[in-house]
């Protein structure tokens, strides 16, 4: 597995369970990392591109949150300055946020911030334990 593939997996689990969650339609990401030509690069700090901004976003309030950002990661990888900086800044600002090193993981963060039952969603062979990160 890499970071893109269970990136990817979390959003073939949002699509199987969009209909029994509509807020799932509503997750989307933010193609913030990777390697970029030079100009391209150029372009998208231009249009407003910004590094650390979390690579998974769902805009729909639950309790006392505005929305919930997730950072993915996997293997050894940590979270960046930029990453801890934007993290703690939209936490400061009323949002949910995680670091999530499976597409389990993530998805498991995602039931729990939309109060949804987890065997419900495919993840009742995970113990709240295993998940969470």
């Amino acid at each position: 597995m890499s970071e893109h593939l269970e990136q990817a997996a979390l959003f073939q689990w949002a699509e199987i369970y969009k209909n029994r969650a509509p807020a799932l339609e509503m997750l989307f990401a933010v193609p913030n990392g990777g390697k970029r030509h030079v100009k391209t690069a150029i372009t998208l700090k231009a249009e407003g591109v910004k590094a650390g901004v979390p690579d998974v976003w769902l805009p729909v309030p639950s309790r006392i949150y505005h929305g919930m950002v997730i950072e993915m990661k996997f293997g050894k990888n940590t979270v960046t300055e930029e990453q801890k900086a934007w993290l703690l800044n939209l936490e400061n600002h009323g949002w949910f946020t995680a670091v999530c090193y499976s597409w389990e993981a993530a998805a498991i963060e995602i039931c729990l911030y939309l109060d949804l039952e987890l065997s419900e969603f495919g993840l009742d062979f995970l113990s709240l334990s295993e998940g969470r990160s």
